[in-house]
């Protein structure tokens, strides 16, 4: 341990919560009424009251070097967007859809997704000007991720997943360039960072996964172990569909991840979240173990659909029992 380490527990983060004020509340828990989501965590100071406690949370991660390395200016994140083709290449939604994803899975994307942008995608006070998003899965190293949570000594779960947000964001501007070169608009979305775009239900209707109880998605083939990365464009696309394959279902009698949260953050009963009904992760008792294990990610880890080879058999498994109690 490096003899400047300053070790911080859940208790010293709870302390830098502002005064009376609830994450849940922001986060919409509790609202019937359907509605944008708050900016909140991980966006700027000016339009994050919890900002002060953001900014430590960052900073006791990055005393461990292998994440301070992956999130340095110095880590690959892909190239500056180069000039705009004045003159858009004209083809159908389905063939740029079809040369997007060809193009993503050559230059480090594992699945890719389409669907138009909706209101409830965007955070309030921010606008996004394009009407389609091209969204990309980068697939985690389980062997890494199985060693969460984190610690000075061993941040490997947490370094994985610096790294491949990185690689994700490289992925984006790459595919962000290819569509200039086309001739047509567009921004990118990297994590882990907020502006504009609330990426998890975009990604579902995109057909990367369903929400799970840890309030992160399951993808089919990945499980938990994946991030994400957007790019908003005015390219003509051909949407996905949603991937409903029963993670969902799975989830409502799985208790995993719920015992495993060392906070006991995760409900084992979805909540009323700005007017839907879902799975929710508290962000109040969630957030100081966050900060005091390095991103924690433990609930990821111990989610059965994360373990290789496991979810074709259990999507086999949940299609029977759907088929027998559809036939009772």
């Amino acid at each position: 341990m490096k003899p400047d380490y300053v070790h911080r527990t859940t208790e010293d983060f709870k302390k830098l919560f502002p005064v009376g004020l609830s994450g849940n509340d922001i986060n919409g828990l509790g609202v019937v009424e359907r509605s944008r989501p708050k900016t909140f965590f991980w966006h700027p100071p000016a339009e994050n009251p919890f900002h002060e406690l953001q900014d430590v949370v960052i900073a006791h991660q990055r005393q461990a070097p292998d994440i301070r390395a992956a999130y340095s200016r110095d880590a690959d994140r892909g190239p500056r967007p180069l000039a705009k083709n004045p003159e858009p290449i004209k083809k159908s939604p389905a063939e740029w859809s079809k040369l997007v994803r060809e193009f993503a899975l050559e230059n480090d994307s594992d699945q890719v997704g389409f669907t138009p942008v909706r209101p409830e995608y965007v955070y309030e006070g921010y606008e996004i000007a394009y009407p389609n998003l091209i969204i990309i899965a980068v697939a985690m190293d389980y062997e890494n991720l199985s060693t969460a949570p984190s610690n000075i000594e061993d941040a490997r779960s947490a370094t994985e997943v610096a790294t491949k947000y990185n690689t994700a964001a490289r992925s984006a501007r790459l595919i962000g360039n290819f569509i200039l070169q086309s001739g047509y608009n567009m921004k990118t979305f990297p994590g882990p960072m907020a502006t504009a775009l609330n990426m998890i239900p975009a990604a579902i209707q995109a057909g990367m996964g369903e929400l799970g109880k840890h309030g992160s998605m399951i993808n089919r083939q990945f499980g938990s172990s994946f991030r994400l990365s957007a790019i908003a464009t005015d390219m003509p696309l051909e949407y996905s569909e949603p991937d409903v394959f029963g993670a969902d279902d799975f989830c409502t009698s799985c208790q995993i991840c719920t015992k495993a949260c060392p906070p006991g953050a995760i409900s084992e009963e979805k909540q009323m979240v700005r007017g839907n009904k879902k799975w929710y992760i508290d962000f109040d008792k969630c957030i100081p173990y966050f900060g005091e294990a390095f991103g924690c990610a433990l609930c990821l880890a111990v989610c059965p659909w994360s373990r290789p080879g496991i979810s074709e058999n259990l999507i086999v498994k949940l299609a029977r029992r759907r088929e027998r109690l559809a036939s009772e």
